[in-house]
């Protein structure tokens, strides 16, 4: 190859280098970015009204003995299923990921004989599962139970709680009534 050849290919390969550079350069003197603070996205989220904040802090807007009430077991059998993995429901059954949940209402939290609970189900052994807690705890269990090894996200819905712990009363020798409407 002749040394004249080979410099068109050099200087082809510098021209096309100089112009990308170059471009860049320009488009960043036409459109100026500025570097955030903190690297990510602002989300702006509206604040919860007086109604969000009062539903948050005193639970379902109607009762949950209203909901017990009208709620309906199969449903929650259904609605349990997913539990089914990690929780047995029959009286004596073994524990599996979690503790079994043959009379789990009203029976001491961090109380399942033979399993191993985490620091945040420990630190609630004096509390019992009334219908309020497994209510609370099903909604949101790591804001019920700081520090539990529990990792399900929860049952946002009112009436579909309720139906899973109406299901759950069920599962007793003796269950135990649900609280007045």
């Amino acid at each position: 190859m002749e040394s004249f050849e080979f410099n068109k290919i050099a200087g082809a390969v510098l021209a096309t280098a100089l112009v990308v550079f170059g471009l860049k350069e320009l488009s960043a003197a036409i459109y100026h970015s500025e570097t955030p603070e903190k690297p990510g996205y602002a989300i702006e989220v509206a604040e919860a009204g007086a109604t969000g904040e009062a539903q948050a802090a005193t639970g379902p807007a109607v009762s949950l003995g209203t909901l017990l009430a009208s709620a309906d077991p199969a449903k929650g059998a259904s609605g349990a299923k997913a539990c089914a993995a990690c929780h047995d429901f029959t009286k004596g059954g073994p524990n599996k990921t979690g503790p079994g949940l043959w009379d789990v209402v009203e029976r001491g939290i961090a109380a399942h004989e033979g399993f191993a609970y985490s620091d945040g189900m420990k630190a609630r052994s004096a509390e019992k599962w009334t219908y309020e807690n497994l209510d609370a705890f099903l909604k949101d269990p790591k804001t019920a139970t700081p520090k539990t090894k529990m990792v399900y996200a929860g049952v946002k819905r009112d009436q579909a709680r309720a139906d899973i712990i109406a299901y759950l009363a069920s599962l007793s020798d003796a269950p135990k009534p649900f609280p007045a409407p």
